[in-house]
């Protein structure tokens, strides 16, 4: 029975809404549409904070022109309770249904209410829980019940309320319930006699009962009033399919299309009657070398060998527009269905030759027919691409399928005949074959082939020649799992019953575990049994929730710890929230550790919640792909789209020796938000080409792309026989890519080098050819209105997190999603995730060290060159320029109002100039000058990419750490200078040199008095020619100011 959705809108309370009655209250209610449905709740009488506590339900629309699935709220007045003569309006609110979520996950959320117009006068917000619910329909009891009342006896007791809309349904749609339940299974044991039939002449009888089976459908529609026109449109393609199509194969998927409604199913249906008239011809007998086979071609077109090597006509289809950035690889596809009339009960397979490449497919599976079902593609790009394709039938002896086995038929087919197949085409059917050559006399196969590219749908899952065939090479798409902060607050302990209980002072504490986190709390000493801690511990948690969060209660004792109670609760039983509320506290019974749950050991108070308020980082902060909350509800639209299209690599190095050759099989993993992709694996090519392409959804334009490029050893590890250790894939470079630096619409193709940093240094390991676009989807001011928004979601801001404690949560997400990603199939590696992840990227390194004290000095270097600026106009050593400034003193000094614009204007002005130096490089990538990775001593590159804790002998870990030592006291020197500075500064008004401090304050006063007196402008302006005067009238020595903070004291000779 199919489910119906159902959104369900909980309308929970409001707060500080707007008096609008006369009298200093409101009497509000609220009023919901949705898909062209009116809902409204109660109306509560002069509150301001009402509360309904109402639930709405609202059924899901299917997509419209005239409603859209935006839940539209108002908020009104009722002019039934005040002297108002109107439903004053108090507030409005408009969400998407991509907000809302299914139930388990809502949570309470307080929306600020929208003003109708620009002049609308209005406060408050409202509180909402809006979730998906699967309502399950009533099965079909009406029929049943509507037989009884046959007979006319019982109809005017039953009909008295409603005799006229009563007398029709309970009369006429009997018979029909009584006939649909039987002849639904008539037409489904027609089909299986047409797909069991072992001779050709039986579909050819089916379709006389195919024509028979919907006769009774087209008199039900008209009696039922609701129901009945539904089912009467779910039933007619499968009349036409069996009008129109009687051989097996479309059949089926004439029964897959029964099932499913939508625009995007109804083209098959049109193609499929000039396929398959095609296809009933092409099974006649007649047929026996290759040309007269593919005289039916299953198109009725003719192509030749250049149509496909052609550039595409003008009206590209929406398929191959997404394949526009990368380069067309025209592939030759074979899907083999089925065969029938065999002359064997083994498990025949299906040979394939094309030139050099030959392939063989999986064993069949024996049903009324052979089947397979499998798909190959070889590679129409490489010169030695052959004009001819062999499919031949062999049938190998039973427990070993690797021989050659029992030649039972094959087909020859000439390539150049082969149609070629646009995307926007529905997919070709198959069609019957007559094998020849073998002992299948009245064997027939079913085969569909054609050109295409790998826009074509079958390609992802189809056996390719640049693959090897391996089942873990195939290009995926993998969905990060959704993360969750669970905060638990640990309050107090009550009524502890241990033998320690006797004792003067105990210690307790309070052990949280969930899968490998564990937490404690701190120790709390306690005389009456009753400890008390009121501690946030954090965790990490992953969807689905199955897993339990165990508290341990432990006594600290001199000999170790002892277990006295433990409680386990189910992470399904958890609130959820969205912001900082408070969420209700409970208390939890401790079980004994010995299974004895008879005995009380006493209870915990606890407060826990989901908090989905944060975004759970698995990327380091200066490279996270996504800031959205874990909420959905929090999400905001997407503001564009990326696309990537990774096209291939170039002069690759071997990675592995395979049979005493060097080679390479590569694949590329891209990462942005939670959607992973990896393309396929292309083996034995040291420049692969996957032209493949991907789009990923853009909710902020400050973020990164990241895109890795590894060796598999799959293909070896499903060889390997015995099963040895897994080896892990061996990176080969990675690249980056900022949203932000991207132009909108512009398309940026090229290549990129790759650089692998390791024990010896900086390796270039290769060359990537990548091809990105940034589309945006949302208006411009809104797209420009995300740079003024906080870059993390809001309870960062409310409750934030430690640097520390954020680093160590992160650490423990990149984990949670490299397992999760691990159980995939097939499997995304451990090691490709943390390498993608940077998770030791905050690890130690004396390189990174200098790269950051670099940064910092050619970020200051501008504040550097201004103060040589000055110096230089100071001595006069460009007197233009000095007197220029002088001028530029004057003004600004008799018009100060001037100064800020002035500014600015100048900011202006070196922006404008420095645009014609800006970076002209194709996209920013890794940096080895400034990472200093070329120059960097071997030495310090092994202590990088040494463990915690090192694993180097003892020599080497004395060396570094007196080098470590070293560094350190330059550090601690800079440090101690610094707080000398600042110290003598303080001594200025402390009086710890009291002659210093004296002719401080004395000179303060003085200064004060002359400022009273003097107008500011003058004494500005005699400062400003003091200082800038001419060096002829300057001393070399020092100035007594900086003379005189010199000697103030400091507190370093106090220091031991």
């Amino acid at each position: 029975m199919a489910s119906s959705r159902k959104l369900i809108v909980e309308v929970v309370d409001a707060r500080d809404l707007m008096p609008k009655d006369g009298h200093g209250t409101s009497s509000p209610y609220v009023s919901i549409d949705y898909y062209g449905k009116r809902r409204r709740t109660r109306t509560v009488i002069r509150d301001l904070n009402p509360s309904w506590n109402e639930v709405l339900e609202f059924d899901e629309g299917k997509p419209s022109e005239v409603f859209s699935d935006i839940l539209e709220l108002d908020v009104y007045h009722d002019k039934n309770y005040g002297p108002t003569r109107r439903n004053n309006f108090l507030g409005r609110l408009r969400l998407n249904s991509s907000q809302f979520v299914k139930k388990g996950e809502e949570a309470l959320i307080y929306y600020p209410l929208e003003k109708k117009s620009l002049l609308s006068w209005i406060q408050g917000e409202i509180g909402l829980k809006i979730y998906y619910v699967d309502a399950v329909p009533a099965p079909p009891v009406p029929p049943p019940e509507k037989d009884p009342p046959v007979p006319e006896e019982a109809k005017p007791e039953e009909a008295k309320p409603d005799e006229k809309a009563e007398a029709p349904s309970s009369t006429e749609p009997s018979p029909p319930a009584d006939e649909k339940p039987a002849e639904e299974p008539s037409e489904g044991e027609a089909k299986a006699e047409t797909e069991a039939a072992p001779q050709p002449p039986a579909p050819e009888n089916a379709a006389p009962e195919g024509e028979k089976e919907p006769q009774p459908d087209t008199s039900a529609p008209p009696p039922p009033q609701q129901e009945q026109p539904p089912e009467a449109k779910d039933q007619e393609p499968p009349q036409n399919a069996q009008e129109q199509d009687p051989p097996q194969p479309v059949q089926e998927q004439g029964d897959i299309e029964f099932d499913l409604s939508g625009p995007k199913w109804d083209p098959p249906v049109a193609p499929s009657e000039h396929v398959m008239a095609a296809s009933v011809s092409g099974s006649q007998p007649q047929v026996k070398l290759a040309p007269p086979i593919n005289s039916p071609l299953p198109v009725s077109r003719t192509v030749s060998m250049v149509s496909y090597a052609s550039d595409p006509p003008d009206n590209i289809s929406i398929e191959r527009s997404s394949f526009d950035l990368v380069e067309k690889m025209h592939y030759l596809f074979v899907r083999a269905v089925k065969a029938r009339f065999l002359p064997t009960n083994g498990s025949p397979v299906v040979k394939i030759s094309v030139g050099n490449n030959r392939t063989e497919s999986k064993p069949a599976r024996k049903t009324s027919f052979f089947e397979w079902d499998q798909t190959f593609a070889f590679s129409r790009d490489s010169p030695e691409s052959s004009t001819y394709l062999e499919v031949s039938l062999w049938d190998p002896p039973r427990g070993d399928v690797s021989a050659e086995g029992k030649f039972l038929g094959g087909i020859c087919f000439d390539v150049t005949e082969i149609p070629l197949r646009d995307p926007p085409d529905s997919p070709l059917a198959p069609q019957w074959y007559r094998l020849e050559g073998g002992g299948a006399h009245n064997g027939d196969l079913m085969l569909a082939t054609w050109i295409g590219t790998q826009a074509d749908e079958s390609f992802p899952d189809a056996w390719k020649t640049d693959t090897a065939g391996h089942v873990n090479s195939k290009a995926k798409v993998y969905v990060s799992p959704k993360l969750w902060y669970l905060r638990a607050t640990v309050i107090e302990a009550q009524d502890i019953l241990s033998p320690v209980a006797a004792s003067r002072e105990a210690s307790f504490t309070i052990k949280a575990q969930l899968g490998f986190q564990v937490q404690k709390t701190k120790v709390s000493v306690t005389r009456n049994g009753t400890p008390s801690w009121n501690e946030d511990l954090l965790f990490v948690v992953a969807e689905p929730l199955t897993d339990h969060l165990t508290f341990v209660l432990e006594n600290r004792q001199p000999k170790g710890p002892v277990t006295l109670g433990i409680t386990k609760i189910p992470l399904t039983t958890i609130e959820r929230r969205v912001d900082d509320r408070k969420v209700a506290s409970r208390w939890f019974i401790f079980e004994n550790t010995n299974d004895d749950k008879g005995v009380y050991k006493g209870r915990v108070h606890l407060r826990l919640c989901f908090d989905g308020g944060y975004h759970v980082m698995d990327e380091a902060a200066h490279v996270c792909s996504d800031y959205r909350p874990t909420a959905r509800q929090l999400w905001k639209p997407p503001v564009g789209t990326i696309e990537l299209g990774v096209i291939g690599c170039k002069n690759l190095l071997p990675m592995k020796t395979v049979f005493g050759k060097g080679t390479t099989d590569a694949y590329v993993v891209a990462k942005y938000a939670s959607k992973w992709i990896r393309t396929r694996t292309v083996s034995d090519s040291l420049e692969p080409r996957w032209n493949e392409q991907y789009t990923f959804r853009v909710y902020d334009p400050c973020t990164v792309l990241t895109i890795g490029v590894f060796d598999s050893w799959g293909v070896f590890e499903a060889d390997n026989v015995n099963k040895e250790t897994t080896r892990p894939d061996c990176r080969i470079g990675k690249v980056r890519v900022r949203i932000s630096t991207l132009e909108t619409g512009k398309v940026y193709r090229n290549t990129y080098p790759l650089l692998l940093l390791g024990h010896n240094g900086t390796t270039k390991m290769g060359e990537i050819e990548l091809a990105v676009r940034f589309i945006r989807l949302s208006p411009t001011l809104d797209f420009l209105h995300v740079y003024s928004q906080p870059l993390l979601p809001l309870m960062h801001h409310i409750k934030p997190l430690g640097v520390v404690h954020q680093e160590m949560m992160r650490s423990t997400a990149v984990k949670i999603v490299a397992a999760h990603l691990t159980r995939s199939e097939p499997p995304l590696r451990q090691e490709v995730v943390l390498y993608m992840l940077d998770l030791d990227s905050h690890a130690f390194s004396m390189r990174k060290v200098r790269a950051n004290w670099f940064r910092i000095i050619n970020v200051i270097a501008g504040v550097i060159d201004i103060i040589r600026w000055v110096d230089n106009t100071r001595a006069w050593k460009n007197p233009t320029a000095t007197i220029l400034v002088h001028a530029l003193l004057v003004m600004l000094v008799w018009f100060p109002d001037l100064i800020v614009p002035t500014l600015a204007f100048y900011v202006f002005v070196i922006g404008a100039w420095n645009y014609r130096f800006r970076s002209r490089d194709p996209l920013p990538h890794f940096d080895p000058k400034l990472s200093l990775a070329d120059t960097v001593d071997r030495d310090e590159l092994d202590e990088e990419f040494d463990t915690v804790p090192s694993t180097r002998p003892n020599e080497v870990v004395r060396i570094r750490y007196d080098k470590l030592r070293t560094l350190g006291a330059r550090v601690q020197t800079l440090l101690g200078d610094l707080a000398t500075q600042g110290e003598r500064v303080q001594a200025l008004v402390t009086w710890r040199d009291p002659r210093a401090t004296g002719i401080f304050v004395l000179l303060c006063f003085i200064v004060a008095m002359i400022l009273y007196l003097v107008p500011s402008k003058m004494v500005s302006m005699a400062f400003g020619f003091y200082y800038l005067r001419h060096p002829m009238f300057r001393d070399q020595i020092p100035s007594p100011a900086l003379n005189f903070i010199r000697r103030l004291p400091s507190l370093c000779d106090r220091m031991m």
